[in-house]
């Protein structure tokens, strides 16, 4: 068996080897940095900044990783993914409960969202994680692989095991078209 593959370093992780742990970490926290940008509302970022959410979603998973079971390559990034979109939620909603404690003056202009264009933000991206829930495994990480990481076709086809670049390709353009479809359904009004 391959020592650096994932299936090896997970094993080796949960029986207790930091360096097959910190091997992982370099592996997945990058990717996860990257699709984590952007998705705490601006509204909630104090303090606390994306890379600082992920660092602790990321450390607190590994606390509890002896529960992981591998499915696959692309299961411990979904399995990450996963809990920093549930750490970013549990900010979110801590800091809706946190009263706000500065004065505001009649001259400030604010340049964030409006509550209507962050409610129209929040159910769109509702939607999208609610049809990339819905589609195949397969195509939910050629999608986030894609669209979210950045990933290249060669990449995409190694991950979801196409034989080429152009396979993966066509396999992305599918599920993304399954993908608008479906939040296309579940869009109000529809």
């Amino acid at each position: 068996m391959d020592p650096d593959s994932s299936f090896e370093l997970i094993q080796r992780a949960q029986h207790g080897d930091a360096d097959a742990l910190n091997r992982l970490l370099e592996r997945h926290v990058p990717a996860l940095r990257r699709w984590a940008r952007g998705r705490l509302p601006q509204y909630a970022r104090d303090m606390t900044d994306t890379q600082d959410l992920v660092q602790e979603a990321v450390t607190r998973t590994f606390l509890n990783f002896k529960k992981f079971e591998y499915r696959g390559d692309g299961a411990l990034q979904a399995y990450l993914r996963q809990a920093v979109m549930n750490r970013i939620r549990d900010e979110t909603r801590r800091i809706r409960r946190k009263p706000f404690q500065d004065d505001l003056h009649d001259n400030i202009v604010d340049g964030a969202q409006s509550p209507l264009e962050q409610a129209i933000g929040t159910e769109t991206i509702d939607r999208y994680e609610a049809a990339l829930g819905a589609l195949e495994p397969a195509e939910r990480e050629a999608v986030v692989a894609r669209l979210e990481l950045g990933f290249s076709y060669e990449e995409i086809a190694n991950l979801v095991g196409k034989s080429t670049p152009d396979a993966a390709r066509m396999a992305v353009t599918r599920a993304i078209k399954r993908l608008a479809s479906l939040m296309s359904h579940s869009a109000p009004g529809s």
